[in-house]
């Protein structure tokens, strides 16, 4: 990395292009109006909460590693391994499913009669772009985060905005008048799933925790660039999803199919121009979802190289000789999403079918490890005290504790609503439970095989 260090600006747009993802935000809008009420408790109830925990953790431990050392030094090696294992390959299950939408709606906009093959191709294809990106540093993969950044904010205000002229030309698409229609229906487990996509949506303000050696002051820049970010990113998410409710009956959108269509509605507004505005801030588009695996991809190989495990495997923890990079488990990672990428499009077919279980297996995978957030804040907070804290939770212990609980109750509910779809779907259901089981299992080989070697190491030494 450089001198210049990262400033507080740069770290909310790191954190607004790995958090914001625009291939799902559309998801939760199946709800209707109410998903706007959705996102509004989630964000005050979940967010907030988590957002002070990660901002005290982060400012108090401001060391590379940051959610596996938290939950290692509250908890112990084998949580910690299981939490940064399933950390990091969530971004390998992720990937597949970010670059599905992608070759998706490049294929609707510029190429109609893309072919499954043609597709899939171009699909390992920004894979492996993305690795080769992440390779050639942490300063390049910044400079490609804050662009997608700025695009980011631009495609959800264009939502917004282009929802307000849309609504005062046409009348919305749904009924905004109806008091009834902005209340959830919290009985309807299968529709409740998509507050998993919410959550999920709202994840990540433990990324700043990779950027620590690079920041001038973390137990101040970390705090700050949190709450920024907490306001930021969900106001943008609540603007465009009222743009996409505004333009597209609720009853009629697609999880992958909802952007592209609520868009190409949006700009109808545009007349002729709207070719020209729908490419271009689809184009925008398309490269914010290369951008933001670029933030995980490093994020997450930065959390897994201080697990214990990968220190013991070379490709692992093994960083490049120019750049410094962990070009090892970058591969890695781009091995894991192709396989994926290859499997599901000829078992899936459908390039919907295959967004959703792969996206559905990764939120699961990705969103477990946050179930020990709060009780490691709790723990540490007890063990510690206030010692080393430039920012402390509001409320004191009691303010500490409702935090925890918050997360610990959204983060569970969310993996277990996930499982609620009204009807058993083979395919789906078969590949969150056993993709769990397998993932978790391979997570306590590596721990195993850890602990194996280092007791080796403390025997060959006495």
């Amino acid at each position: 990395m450089s001198d210049n260090k990262i400033s507080v600006f740069k770290m909310v747009s790191f954190l607004i292009c790995g958090i914001i993802v625009l291939d799902t935000f559309v998801a939760p809008a199946v709800l209707g109006i109410s998903s706007i009420t959705l996102w509004v408790l989630v964000a005050v109830l979940f967010t907030i909460p988590n957002a002070f925990i990660n901002a005290e953790l982060g400012a108090a431990y401001p060391k590379e590693g940051g959610i596996y050392n938290w939950i290692q030094d509250s908890m112990g090696e084998g949580h910690a391994t299981i939490a940064g294992w399933f950390y990091w390959v969530n971004v390998g299950f992720w990937m597949p499913a970010v670059f599905i939408a992608f070759t998706t709606w490049f294929s609707y906009t510029f190429a109609p009669e893309m072919g499954t093959i043609p597709s899939m191709l171009l699909t390992l294809a920004v894979c492996w772009v993305i690795v080769g990106i992440v390779r050639r540093g942490v300063d390049l993969g910044v400079a490609a985060a804050n662009l997608a950044a700025i695009i980011k904010v631009v495609v959800l205000v264009a939502f917004g905005l282009l929802g307000v002229i849309y609504a005062i030309v046409h009348g919305p698409a749904n009924d905004f008048g109806n008091v009834a229609n902005w209340i959830p229906n919290f009985s309807d487990l299968s529709t409740m799933s998509f507050v998993t996509t919410i959550v999920f949506n709202l994840l990540g303000f433990e990324l700043l925790a990779s950027l620590v050696t690079d920041m001038k002051d973390p137990k101040k820049d970390v705090p700050k660039a949190t709450f920024l970010g907490v306001i930021v990113i969900a106001g943008l998410y609540i603007f465009g999803t009222f743009g996409v409710l505004v333009a597209t009956p609720a009853d009629s959108i697609d999880p992958l199919d909802g952007f592209y269509n609520a868009l190409m509605e949006l700009t109808s507004i545009c007349g002729p121009a709207q070719g020209f505005v729908f490419k271009t801030i689809m184009i925008g588009t398309l490269y914010t979802l290369i951008a933001q695996m670029i933030s995980w991809v490093i994020g997450a190989s930065e959390v897994l190289a201080v697990v214990d495990f990968a220190k013991h495997i070379k490709v692992l923890s093994k960083r490049h000789p120019k750049y410094g990079t962990l070009a090892g488990s970058y591969v890695v990672l781009g091995v894991l999403a192709s396989i994926q990428i290859i499997l599901n499009y000829l078992l899936a077919g459908d390039a919907n079918e295959a967004f959703w279980n792969v996206l559905a297996f990764s939120i699961v995978i990705f969103i477990f490890p946050y179930i020990y957030i709060g009780p490691a804040a709790i723990i540490l907070r007890k063990r510690d005290g206030l010692k080393g804290r430039s920012f402390v939770t509001p409320g004191g212990t009691v303010g500490l504790w409702i935090a925890g609980v918050l997360n610990f109750v959204f983060v569970a509910l969310s993996i277990i609503l996930l499982f609620f779809t009204g009807e058993w779907d083979p395919v789906y259901h078969l590949t969150l439970i056993i993709g769990t089981i397998l993932t978790t299992l391979v997570g306590f080989i590596f721990h195993w095989i850890s602990k194996s070697k280092n007791a080796q190491v403390s025997l060959s030494q006495k």
